[in-house]
């Protein structure tokens, strides 16, 4: 393998010679084989974008000679469109506060801008890659700047389908809007609800998580580009300034704004970790369905089995015919690794010290996945689950006939110790409450009909009071 020799503060390195990346890059490289994997395609993408918008803002405050700059801008613009990908080889976790990662991204543009220049690669005279490619820059302003357009770039479409989610709920309730079913506290039987009512409360969830999300949108808007080492600009021209962050909105598409005081989001964190706390929040809004989910699909000849959820795959190696709830339980492993990296990032935002987070790789593997993994949950959720489910109606009413619920909705006519033992009288001698009612005399089987009523029953008011007129017996006392 053929090689060139750079150099750097510690000394010199063999290189080779065809890579795209430099001695920074290489060194990290060997510091940190941590997690095996690269920056997120994202971050990698938000970085060359924000590399392309320093080098315009250089060029017209006059700080970059043309020929560079355009060299620089056409090497950024590349990458982020996905070229030279594999040139990336820092660990996505690294020590230095993302300085790795900007030194492997200044690098790669440097080496690509040579080429165009018609130079070869390491000829950094031509050049160079902190000179020039990180002129008027830092890690500081640079990394948390990605980071920021990254999660932008990933919030979005997660917010977006977040709503769809809403949605595939909400057309579920209109299908289900008269299926009565029983409803279950504590995992015991309670009293009378439709289905549709259950994916409304549902939908009612998701909108929550969508409106947060679709708020705190906003605080990722402002960035500390123009910031360099600690927030006050040194070493930055005041032009530049002005300019760098409306070249990296075009670039990028999203309304980005200088932040008011750059000092403030250079040395802390707390906007990711208020993010990354309503990412968590979602993930629990979408386990507790996922859970939900398995519960009324089980079966489906042995359990509750109120709903059929979709064949997906075979359930078992060893058992025909076995299918299993495995959406749901992908979507519940999706939500508890986020609500794990909300962890790592809460620690890692708490853990900043004075003017500068040196953790901010922690918390952009993290945020960055956990975007990833809601985006992908609430997707196969809606399309691979909600879908094509469907309610068993016939076994949602079995369940609510067979069980004590209509003792609940008769207790304002007869008083709430008379109601329960009819209850008891049911359960001990295995009939329904509606019989031993008909039985006592209770009520008229007309009655019952408008008390049992799907509206009556799952709506405010007592059931079926425009019908029966009587009130509750005075309870018994000694």
């Amino acid at each position: 393998m053929t090689t060139r020799t750079e150099h750097d503060l510690l000394g010199a390195r063999a290189v080779p010679a065809e890579a795209y990346y430099g001695i920074h890059a290489l060194r990290a490289a060997e510091n940190f084989p941590l997690l095996g994997r690269p920056l997120h395609p994202e971050l990698i993408t938000a970085l060359a974008q924000v590399k392309a918008a320093c080098a315009r803002a250089n060029l017209r405050a006059g700080r970059l000679e043309a020929g560079k700059a355009r060299a620089i801008i056409q090497a950024a613009e590349e990458i982020a469109a996905g070229a030279l990908r594999d040139q990336f080889i820092v660990d996505a976790l690294q020590g230095g506060a993302g300085t790795s990662a900007n030194m492997n991204m200044n690098e790669v543009i440097a080496n690509r801008a040579l080429e165009i220049l018609g130079a070869a690669k390491g000829e950094y005279a031509v050049l160079d890659p902190l000179d020039d490619v990180n002129r008027e820059q830092s890690t500081n302003d640079v990394f948390p700047t990605a980071v920021r357009v990254a999660a932008l770039r990933l919030l979005l479409p997660l917010i977006e389908e977040v709503a769809a989610l809403q949605g595939a709920l909400q057309e579920k309730e209109g299908q289900y809007a008269a299926t009565l079913a029983l409803g279950r506290t504590e995992m015991q039987d309670a009293v009378p609800i439709t289905a549709g009512q259950r994916f409304a409360a549902w939908a009612q969830a998701v909108q929550r998580d969508w409106w947060r999300l679709h708020v705190v949108e906003e605080k990722l808007r402002q960035v500390n580009l123009g910031g360099t080492a600690v927030g006050t600009g040194l070493n930055a021209d005041r032009q530049y300034i002005y300019v760098v962050v409306d070249y990296l909105r075009g670039a990028t598409g999203l309304n980005l704004a200088r932040a008011e005081n750059l000092m403030d989001l250079t040395q802390n964190a707390d906007v990711f970790a208020e993010v990354s706390g309503l990412l968590k929040t979602a993930a629990v809004t979408l386990a507790k369905i996922a859970g939900d989910l398995r519960l009324l699909s089980a079966g489906p000849r042995g359990g509750i089995a109120e709903i059929r959820l979709p064949a997906r795959q075979a359930g078992s190696s060893i058992m025909p015919g076995k299918v299993n709830p495995v959406i749901p339980e992908a979507v519940t492993q999706a939500a508890y690794q986020v609500m794990a990296n909300d962890q790592a990032v809460t620690l890692a935002a708490h853990a900043g010290q004075l003017e500068l987070n040196a953790f901010l790789p922690l918390i952009a593997h993290n945020l960055l996945q956990s975007l990833d993994l809601l985006r992908g949950a609430a997707t196969i959720l809606r399309e691979q689950c909600l879908r094509d489910l469907t309610v068993e109606e016939a076994r949602a009413r079995e369940w609510l006939d067979r069980s004590f619920a209509l003792a609940t909705a008769v207790a304002p006519y007869l008083g709430y110790g008379a109601a329960a033992e009819v209850a008891r009288d049911a359960r001990a001698r295995g009939i329904t409450v509606r019989d031993a009612l008909l039985e006592r005399g209770a009520f008229t089987a007309a009655e019952l009909d408008a008390i049992t009523a799907a509206y009556e029953l799952t709506t405010p008011g007592v059931a079926g009071e425009k019908t029966v007129k009587r009130e509750a017996e005075p309870e018994q006392t000694e």
